[in-house]
């Protein structure tokens, strides 16, 4: 439990014991926390005078006088209780408060900020899963900062978390996929060749034609269309996905688990999902087909399962691979990171899940808005050389990892955003990305001008002035923001506290002088630095951020 933990849980329990000693009965769960927006009032608030006015027949006022006449705030963080209002009861608390939250990071260290909500539950966290029959996307990027910040935060929020990307290499796009190739790889020397319907005609698609052409020569205009056609798409999902992990390196981010969808198949999962939607008593068979009847778990309509000539549809493979997260390895949740294209596709994967017997509420899924780059307000394409799409290696060459992840988790994943490139490189207060790096580097630059003489004890009780109460209010909050981020799936929380902590530094470095002429209270002040950069360097590592030195 956190020092500000500490002080709202005996503020709680102070008002819970001040009420019972009036004779009414009044839980600990009753009393609702606040902090008030006027910061004249203190740190917290209770509106319990209000809530026990009908029950008592008072005047809420009356009713806090006299809950305040029997609080006891001995061997506690509050100073002073007062009453304001219609009935308010605030609550001040004391310099040790605000030294011990100081003292609490840096015993904490790179740990400070870590809180215990998840218990060790098991998450699964899948995201980007890109289509490996093409390179990873600008709308893939958005994914991958958003999903491995969101594993990251649930790390730190005591859940154990397991990366994964799901694989699809089965199915109707891997069939088009080697057909594509097909045609180029024919295309290449001068067969007669009919390119697929919704084939992919990228260039990427003649470039691994061409590779596979260079290596092995004509080797497969012998062989049947059938046996072509598979060579090739093995091969290009080879290369493809080769590329996509180079890709996600270089961004940042690493799995867990590369899961196969290919693998559902051969492992017999989806043969066994499907005798499992079976004995639900939820299916049918109507022309031939599999019908499951989702219309009685939520869904606006039935739909297919199995088609006429006995191929799974697209949603059975992934009924199966969700039934392999939350039954087969026992995850306690499983968390999707999808596109906004897929909204119609959440209460059918629900509806599958609670009809199998599942909880749905260990299914959590987000939906993310789409995404455009933009420069000088106007929308613009990056990628020349492939020309239909812009790829996550394009955009990590043009920004930067460091202002691509960080500005993806700035706006939540319920919003559509536009991407200002100008403003991602822009080196001013405008770029909240430079902005808390800025902060992280000024203040190291601060303490490696001045730890040379740091040989005194810091007194802390010397941090009275307003900016320094701030500053550290500010940082005190590390572990609510990282429970209430979990809790919510919320990854815009953190770049945005990140921004808050940055703001609160430049306010107090503008009017505390760090190196003054009072020896004592230069130490204080570096201390309280120490603690925000340390707070800044966590927020970056859960951002995958870098923490520069020097700027």
């Amino acid at each position: 439990m956190s020092v500000l933990q500490q002080a709202g849980q005996q503020i709680i329990s102070m008002t819970a014991e001040a009420v019972g000693a009036l004779g009414t009965e009044f839980s600990e769960e009753q009393v609702r926390l606040e902090v008030p927006k006027d910061k004249s009032f203190g740190e917290f608030s209770v509106n319990t005078a209000m809530q026990l006015a009908s029950v008592l027949r008072k005047n809420p006022r009356q009713i806090a006088q006299e809950i305040i006449a029997n609080m006891k705030t001995e061997n506690t963080y509050v100073q002073e209780v007062s009453m304001a209002g219609a009935g308010f009861i605030n609550f001040r608390l004391s310099q040790r408060y605000y030294i011990d939250v100081i003292k609490e990071i840096f015993a904490q260290g790179d740990d400070y900020g870590k809180c215990d909500i998840g218990k060790g539950k098991r998450v699964n966290v899948e995201f980007v899963s890109a289509n490996p029959t093409g390179p990873v996307h600008i709308g893939n990027a958005r994914g991958g900062a958003v999903g491995d910040v969101l594993a990251e935060i649930l790390s730190w929020a005591g859940y154990e978390v397991t990366r994964e990307f799901y694989i699809n290499d089965a199915g109707n796009q891997m069939e088009k996929f080697g057909a594509s190739l097909e045609a180029r790889y024919l295309e290449m020397f001068g067969k007669e060749f009919t390119f697929p319907e919704g084939g992919y005609e990228g260039d990427y698609i003649k470039e691994i034609a061409l590779e596979y052409a260079k290596a092995h020569q004509k080797k497969l205009l012998t062989e049947e269309s059938e046996t072509r056609q598979e060579i090739l798409a093995r091969f290009g999902l080879e290369k493809n996905l080769s590329e996509i992990k180079r890709a996600l390196d270089e961004y940042g981010v690493a799995y867990d688990v590369w899961y196969s969808e290919n693998s559902l198949y051969e492992q017999g999962c989806v043969a066994e999902a499907i005798e499992q939607m079976k004995k639900t008593g939820s299916t049918y068979e109507e022309d031939g087909a599999l019908w499951f009847r989702a219309s009685e778990w939520g869904c606006d309509k039935d739909f297919v399962l199995v088609r006429s000539n006995g191929l799974p549809t697209y949603i059975m493979p992934d009924i199966a691979y969700h039934l392999n997260k939350l039954q087969t390895r026992q995850f306690d949740i499983a968390i999707d990171v999808w596109g906004a294209d897929h909204h119609g596709y959440v209460p059918r994967m629900k509806s599958a899940i609670k009809a199998l017997g599942i909880d749905e509420d260990r299914l959590g899924i987000i939906l993310m808005q789409f995404v455009r780059l933009v420069r000088q307000e106007e929308v613009v394409r990056m990628s020349k050389r492939r020309g239909e799409m812009i790829t996550l290696s394009d955009l990590v060459a043009e920004v930067g990892r460091d202002a691509a992840r960080f500005l993806f988790n700035y706006y939540n994943f319920n919003t559509h955003m536009d991407f200002d490139l100008d403003l991602a490189v822009e080196k001013s207060n405008e770029n909240p990305v430079f902005y808390v790096q800025y902060a992280h580097a000024r203040i190291c630059s601060i303490i490696s001008q001045l730890r040379a003489t740091e040989t005194i004890e810091a007194d802390l009780s010397l941090l009275t002035e307003e900016e320094e109460i701030e500053l550290i209010k500010v940082v005190a909050r590390f572990s609510e923001e990282i429970a209430v981020a979990a809790e919510t799936f919320d990854t815009s929380r953190i770049p945005k506290y990140a921004v808050e902590i940055a703001s609160a530094f430049h306010t107090f470095y503008n009017r505390c002088r760090v190196r003054c002429e009072e020896e004592s209270l230069m130490y204080a002040r570096v201390a309280l630095i120490e603690a925000v950069r340390t707070v800044l360097k966590n927020l970056l590592n859960i951002l995958g951020v870098s923490a520069p030195e020097k700027m």
